[in-house]
């Protein structure tokens, strides 16, 4: 099942929300330009190699041109191909504004990046060994249906379930929908201790501890920086001034 939109309005207009769709597809519009020899190297310079991070953690001079914390960031703007992309937008597109609504401008982005470098540094420790690169914007988003699911807990999500040429939709509330969906990412992060060659960051798959991880910093992280109370930015749009 895949949501297409909640019903849930929002009163500012999320700038950061759309700001960051831009980005990434701009991003990987650049991406697709790139001959795969090229792509390698950009994908091992900006996304995290889990033992390139590890070795710097500890000292190591790994003797790359940025620090590799440093890809704990860019690495969310990064995405390996189409679907992965598109999938990850949608969500953003769906949940985002709603978050970034209650938040505001400037604590939403940081606690986007925020979720999204927690996110993955939950996935390395799980794989700290792996030379594989680890990327996408999915840990980051995780965070913000983690913020979602308990701001908005009866919401309703519209969804569709592709059947051939049928598309029939649903409606059920988001507790439902995004709980379990984090039940699952849950359980396949259970699994891939089991199986890391095929799972995880050591095959280069689905980075199921990162989805896990962000969700639960969403739900922490979020009502922290105001998640419950009206932005700034929402007041003067209802009242027309500063309060």
């Amino acid at each position: 099942m895949v949501p297409i939109r909640d019903n849930n309005p929002t009163k500012i207009t999320p700038y950061v929300t759309y700001g960051l769709i831009a980005a990434n597809v701009l991003v990987f519009l650049y991406e697709a330009s790139l001959p795969p020899q090229y792509l390698n190297e950009f994908f091992h310079l900006f996304a995290v190699v889990p033992r390139e991070l590890t070795a710097s953690f500890a000292g190591i001079n790994i003797h790359q041109p940025i620090p590799e914390w440093v890809t704990l960031i860019t690495s969310q703007f990064l995405h390996g191909g189409f679907l992965h992309l598109a999938g990850n937008m949608l969500f953003l597109w769906i949940f985002g504004n709603n978050v970034e609504d209650k938040l505001g401008h400037v604590k939403y982005l940081f606690f986007y990046l925020t979720c999204g470098v927690l996110a993955t540094l939950c996935q390395w420790y799980f794989s700290q060994t792996s030379a594989i690169p680890s990327l996408g914007a999915s840990g980051a988003i995780a965070g913000v249906m983690g913020a979602y699911i308990i701001r908005f807990p009866t919401a309703e999500v519209i969804g569709v379930i592709p059947l051939g040429f049928f598309f029939p939709t649903f409606r059920v509330p988001a507790y439902f929908f995004l709980g379990f969906w984090f039940l699952q990412q849950a359980l396949y992060g259970v699994a891939s201790l089991e199986a890391p060659t095929n799972i995880g960051m050591e095959g280069g798959g689905i980075a199921y501890w990162a989805h896990a991880g962000g969700f639960v910093f969403g739900i922490v992280l979020a009502p922290l920086l105001g998640l419950f109370k009206d932005s700034p930015n929402a007041r003067e749009r209802l009242t027309g001034y500063w309060e």
